[in-house]
């Protein structure tokens, strides 16, 4: 008989997801799992194509793979509020932005999204898109503004002011727009692992919130501990995670379903069902 598989997890090394991973060495989670990290991007598609069985996924790829996915209940990463690393920084105000050239950086289609669904709907404006390498100075050289998203958005949230640049964190305008809490992503399990293997699935989920209720038990430390390794000093960082918002609780999933509805709106996604988001039964 063969041994029984690990569930394969992705993980982004992101900042922002530093908090969901923090605890899982110090716990031995880390055994029971096929930790993959990479890009969100790479992370996304391999959800998507069977070649994970649980991870991070943006807003958009899940709401575009809900029939194939189940989310994780009380997992995500957002913000009710500014959330310091999606930024839409500019030489000018959005409301001046019709008919500029934007550039998208390549990171993340849910940050990409959201700007393009505030611009539009909130400013007023059309400019014209272009995809771009997420770096400021270069995006700068072709366009009159440029979204950034991550590590890079939170170096620019600093650095952009000293330019004269203005900086919109997208966060805080959905909040002001909506009323409502910006979830940027979700962790998922496929519909098919979740079937046949009910117990790791409730086993990586529990692992991944002591992981994260650990780390923001002890915030003041993984900030510390990051800093070595980051350009971004132990008081940014502390200051960053108390920003962001790891829950996906009624008010988030009340935001994640008014992001649905504008997107579908869009065109950009399939409207969720009437019943709202499909949970893994836990």
């Amino acid at each position: 008989m063969s041994a029984p598989r690990r569930p394969r997890v992705g993980h982004i090394q992101f900042l922002n997801c530093l908090p969901i991973y923090w605890g899982l060495m110090r716990s031995g989670a880390l055994i029971d799992v096929d930790l993959h990290k990479d890009t969100p991007d790479r992370l996304n598609a391999a959800l998507v194509a069977g070649d994970l069985d649980i991870g991070p996924i943006s807003l958009v790829e899940y709401l575009r793979h809900a029939d194939e996915l189940l989310l994780l209940p009380d997992l995500a990463v957002g913000s009710d509020g500014p959330v310091l690393s999606v930024n839409l920084v500019s030489t000018r105000q959005p409301a001046d932005l019709d008919g500029a050239r934007v550039a998208l950086g390549s990171t993340s289609r849910t940050g990409v999204l959201l700007a393009q669904m505030l611009l539009a709907e909130r400013y007023g404006v059309r400019p014209e898109y272009f995809t771009c390498p997420p770096e400021l100075t270069q995006m700068l050289l072709e366009a009159d503004a440029g979204v950034l998203i991550g590590d890079v958005a939170l170096r620019a949230l600093y650095e952009a002011p000293r330019r004269g640049l203005s900086v919109t964190d997208l966060g805080q305008a959905w909040r002001d727009w909506t009323g409502l809490p910006m979830v940027f992503a979700v962790w998922a399990v496929r519909r098919d692992f979740a079937a046949g293997q009910p117990g790791q699935v409730k086993d990586v989920h529990e692992a991944f919130r002591r992981s994260r209720d650990l780390c923001l038990s002890e915030l003041d430390e993984v900030a510390r501990s990051a800093a070595r390794w980051e350009p971004f000093s132990a008081a940014t960082l502390a200051t960053y995670f108390r920003a962001l918002d790891f829950s996906l609780g009624e008010r988030q999933v009340a935001g994640l379903r008014e992001f649905a509805t504008r997107a579908a709106r869009l065109g950009a996604v399939a409207p969720l069902p009437t019943a709202g988001p499909d949970f893994a039964p836990l």
